[in-house]
């Protein structure tokens, strides 16, 4: 069986951006990339501004915003529904977690703090369909979590899942996506990087722990990752903690991986032959998906690296 080749393509950038950070956040309206959030050095947010990368000049700005501007924060996260980006969660300055629902109008630039939700955390997951926005795990304050959380972008509201129980340990860093009408959860941190997969299925609000097949990833946390069709793409990740834990650096990966939420197999992507550029191992990443020549693919930017040195690179990968 021939392997499934992709493609990677380092973008250029120009202007002032952001520089090297990680455990930040990016989210793609329309042809530009928002970037919110991270840290250069460990633990310490970089700033509060809203980063934008224009993906047809390739071009860094700053939004001139205004309204509720969030502070500076690391282990957040953010997606776009329709031409709002919401922004969940993450760690202040003084390592503290945090729980408020954001917004920002890409339209008037405007920030809106929204509502508090779900209870405080930081390196938890989060992920969108056309009406919600799904919320999931991360470090809280007594621990780890496992609950699931969504947030209805009409109705304003918020709606929490029931318990996944046991078999999902409370985890961080792990993979959530949205596949078929189920809300998946792949891999993570619980103590230690695991490679179990569930999904919650809201028609019925049950959770399953699936069984998968194929060339199975390694247990991993803190991976890039996307959906394109019924396939969950994952890329790199850490496969090994640091002794210093969020201090140092630990083992990376760099491969891509797809799972078939059909057949739950996996299957591992290699360069095309046409492929010289790759982003390497790394973690901790600003990751979304998006569109590039009309092709869905995977937007990766900045990340640690095995050496901890924060990066600030932007790849784009086209299965």
């Amino acid at each position: 069986m021939a392997l499934a080749q992709g493609k990677w393509v380092k973008l250029d950038q120009h202007g002032t951006g952001p520089g090297a950070r990680s455990s930040h956040a990016i989210a793609i309206v329309g042809q530009k990339a928002y970037v919110f959030g991270g840290e250069f050095a460990p633990r310490v947010p970089v700033d509060n501004k809203l980063h934008v990368f224009d993906l047809e000049t390739l071009t860094w700005s700053v939004a001139d915003a205004t309204g509720d501007i969030p502070p500076p924060r690391v282990g957040v996260t953010m997606v776009p529904v329709g031409k709002t980006i919401y922004v969940f969660g993450g760690r202040d300055v003084e390592h503290k977690e945090l729980n408020e629902l954001y917004s920002f109008d890409t339209c008037t630039n405007k920030w809106t703090q929204l509502s508090t939700g779900p209870p405080h955390r930081s390196y938890h997951s989060t992920t969108a369909d056309d009406r919600h926005v799904y919320i999931f795990g991360g470090c809280g304050v007594e621990g780890r979590l496992n609950d699931l959380w969504a947030y209805d972008v009409a109705d304003h509201k918020w709606v929490k899942y029931p318990a996944p129980g046991d078999k999902c340990k409370g985890r961080g860093g792990p993979g959530l996506a949205v596949a078929q009408g189920k809300i998946w959860v792949v891999y993570g941190f619980a103590g230690m990087e695991v490679d179990d997969v569930h999904y919650f299925d809201p028609a019925c609000e049950e959770w399953t722990q699936v069984e998968t097949t194929g060339e199975k990833p390694t247990p991993r946390s803190v991976f890039s990752t996307v959906v394109i069709g019924k396939d969950i793409f994952i890329h790199g990740g850490e496969v090994d903690p640091s002794d210093l834990g969020h201090m140092g650096a630990g083992k990376f990966a760099r491969e891509v991986y797809t799972l078939d939420t059909e057949t739950l197999a996996w299957k591992r992507w290699d360069d095309g032959p046409d492929s010289s550029d790759h982003p390497g191992p790394r973690g901790w990443c600003a990751f979304t998906g998006g569109k590039r020549d009309g092709k869905e693919g995977l937007l990766v930017y900045g990340g640690n690296s095995p050496s901890n040195d924060r990066l600030d690179d932007i790849f784009f990968f086209t299965p």
